[in-house]
């Protein structure tokens, strides 16, 4: 909830300092991984009475419909607002990209999260970090330190801890397996979204948002899942705008100056923080299992941040 009470960075000041307008970009990206951390046990506790795929379709249309509201509130309070650069027809390809990969990963990740445990998914989402700096030095060329890889072998191995059935067993769970499928396709999607960071961030979310939502909600349907009880639809809604809306803008906001791949990097504190509200929240007592992948954990996030020079 740290984001509610926050004006929107204002990318029009030309005047700050290097340092400080840097030091803008990764406040952004920590502001969204403290957002996005909700998420996970939120969504938990609504899946006990709402769908997968619908729940994946409500969070998008919440971030969408809240993100549109709230840019036209701002409109209507500062009618001269700074200039932002619009979409244009040049960016339909990623748009497209962005959209389609925005339907599939949250319903991958909804289902994974129905069959397996919230603390475990909270911090599997870090394997994003992994397949975003991947695709970023695959794909755009994006240097990736050293350091970096070290660390993207260790979350690696970590995410493979979490991901064993128990312990002592060499097969995978599967909704261990849909959640790193969700992150791959967020990879991906990552840096379709970095391609678009000049743009009006807000119209992105809008986007995104709408187009995905209305996607996965499609998808619902055609599968058979029940409108929810108006009450759960509301959360579901409210979830949406804060935990991916208004993620979403500070994410998209901070890649503007970061980059994709250091963006990721900045944004792994929220499967942490995610993880610690999901065993308070379910009471959950953890296991050594758990605990060795959370101390790899911790170990890659930190190689994977870059380090102040």
């Amino acid at each position: 909830m740290c984001a509610q009470n926050s004006e929107p960075p204002n990318p029009a000041e030309k005047d700050e300092r290097p340092g400080a307008r840097i030091g803008r970009f990764v406040a952004a990206a920590f502001l969204a991984a403290c957002l996005y951390a909700l998420s996970t046990p939120c969504s938990k506790v609504l899946l006990g009475s709402v769908a997968p795929n619908m729940m994946a379709a409500l969070l998008y249309l919440g971030a969408g419909v809240g993100m549109a509201a709230l840019t036209a509130v701002r409109a209507a309070a500062r009618p001269a607002p700074a200039a932002e650069e619009p979409l244009e027809r040049a960016d339909a390809p990623y748009v497209v990209a962005m959209v389609l990969l925005d339907i599939a990963a949250p319903i991958l990740l909804m289902a994974g999260l129905a069959h397996a445990a919230p603390e475990n998914v909270a911090l599997l989402n870090n394997f994003e970090i992994v397949a975003t700096a991947v695709i970023a030095f695959v794909a755009f060329g994006e240097r990736v330190a050293p350091r970096t890889w070290a660390g993207i072998a260790v979350i690696t191995a970590s995410c493979a801890l979490l991901s064993l059935e128990s312990a002592w067993a060499l097969s995978f769970s599967a909704g261990s397996l849909l959640v790193l499928g969700a992150c791959l396709c967020w990879g991906v999607e990552n840096n379709c979204t970095s391609r678009l960071s000049e743009k009006d961030p807000a119209q992105v979310v809008v986007v995104k948002g709408l187009g995905s939502g209305t996607g996965a909600l499609a998808v619902a349907l055609l599968a058979g899942d029940a409108l929810p009880a108006l009450p759960d639809i509301a959360a579901a809604l409210v979830l949406g705008f804060v935990a991916y809306g208004l993620s979403i803008f500070f994410y998209v906001y901070a890649q503007r100056g970061l980059g994709a791949a250091r963006t990721s990097a900045y944004y792994a504190v929220n499967p942490f923080i995610g993880a610690a509200l999901s065993l308070v929240l379910f009471q959950t007592v953890p296991g050594p299992a758990f605990l060795v992948a959370l101390a790899l954990m911790a170990l890659g996030a930190w190689l994977v941040t870059p380090q102040a020079e």
